[in-house]
């Protein structure tokens, strides 16, 4: 972990989660995502999130109310909403803003952490700077599919969120979202700055 100093994690409580949801995607960075899959325990720093918000967000899958896809979404923040794109990827959110109203964080990229070994078999060999870079291979090299959705992270055993015990001064940055075709312009993407596994996209401020 080059970019991030040394730290010990506890887990995130309903507290974290409670935050807006752009306060949330903020928040997350520095945070660790621990799933156990089949008795397998594996995490990664998160170091680039996205926002999106409900009825006025047009990119946000909530934005003509709850279907049975989106349902998670309007859960109590901190659920975990699980999609499929493209037939090929899974991508991982967590659930923000109050009970009834749309709002989540896309995870887009880690820093491997625990059980490397095991995130670069599922990624195939990759190279640990790449091996859960962008959302889908996030997902894999995690396990993270359908299975997981809507988990409540404060209370699973399958998939959570750890917090730093001390606040981390990093060098968090934001730009647009990234491969999406509407309200792109919006600088709702946050992530660790000089940091390689970070996706390539619109350089922050």
């Amino acid at each position: 972990m080059k970019c991030l100093p040394n730290t010990t994690f506890q887990r995130a409580d309903k507290e974290l989660f409670a935050l807006e949801t752009l306060h949330l995607a903020h928040a997350l960075i520095g945070c660790r995502l621990v799933t156990t899959i089949e008795g397998v325990r594996s995490s990664g720093i998160i170091v680039e999130t996205e926002a999106y918000g409900g009825a006025k967000d047009p990119a946000a899958h909530s934005f003509r109310g709850e279907t049975p896809r989106t349902q998670v979404m309007f859960k109590e923040a901190g659920h975990v909403y699980v999609y499929f794109i493209y037939g090929v990827h899974y991508c991982v959110n967590i659930v923000s803003e109050r009970e009834g109203t749309a709002g989540a964080v896309l995870l887009r990229a880690l820093i491997p952490d625990e059980n490397r070994e095991k995130m670069q078999e599922r990624r195939g060999g990759a190279a640990n700077d790449a091996v859960a870079r962008g959302p889908g291979n996030l997902c894999k090299a995690l396990g993270i599919d359908l299975s997981l959705n809507g988990e409540y992270a404060p209370e699973s055993e399958k998939i959570w969120v750890e917090a730093p015990r001390d606040p981390l001064p990093l060098p968090i940055l934001r730009s647009p979202r990234i491969g999406i075709s509407k309200a792109k312009e919006l600088p709702w993407r946050f992530y660790l700055a000089n940091c390689a596994s970070v996706s390539k996209g619109p350089v922050g401020s």
